[in-house]
């Protein structure tokens, strides 16, 4: 059972668990859009705008510093990567936005989850000092920048 206290994260990778809190704004905005009924393009255009600007460095991030802790095989870095490939796709889907919006919003809060909750936790306990001091030289905590042309959540 997956338990729902607060988890005690490492230092180094609290940068990347706030970045995972604007992820889950993200998912919160959409679906406010949809419950009031906002334009789709709208809602994708903000999401387009998060993916460019704070979702592809976050992913390249991680692929290229954070999961390489452990074992390319490891079936943990496996599912992540895969979850990365799909929302990419998502969020590249100029078809059916309302799919594709409805299916980001819950695959990217899937994802956050399991990386917060499952794959940290693991990274976390398998890094070595080295290895935690280069992922903290490499993302330290930045101020998030809110885009505020459109504001239809609030």
């Amino acid at each position: 059972m997956i338990s729902n206290r607060p988890l005690k994260r490492a230092i180094e990778l609290q940068p990347l668990s706030h970045d995972h809190h604007h992820g889950l704004q993200l998912c919160w905005k959409i679906r406010t859009g949809f419950s009031r009924k906002i334009e789709l393009e709208r809602i994708k255009k903000y999401a387009d705008w998060f993916f460019v600007t704070h979702l592809e460095p976050h992913f390249e991030l991680e692929e290229n510093y954070i999961f390489t802790v452990l074992d390319s095989s490891n079936e943990l870095i496996k599912q992540a990567l895969t979850d990365h490939r799909r929302l990419k796709r998502l969020f590249t889907q100029t078809s059916d936005l309302e799919k594709a919006l409805g299916r980001i919003e819950e695959e990217l809060e899937k994802h956050i989850r399991f990386e917060e909750r499952v794959l940290f936790p693991e990274i976390q306990s398998e890094a070595t000092e080295l290895q935690l001091s280069k992922i903290s030289e490499i993302h330290t905590h930045e101020v998030f920048v809110e885009n505020v042309e459109d504001v239809f959540w609030s």
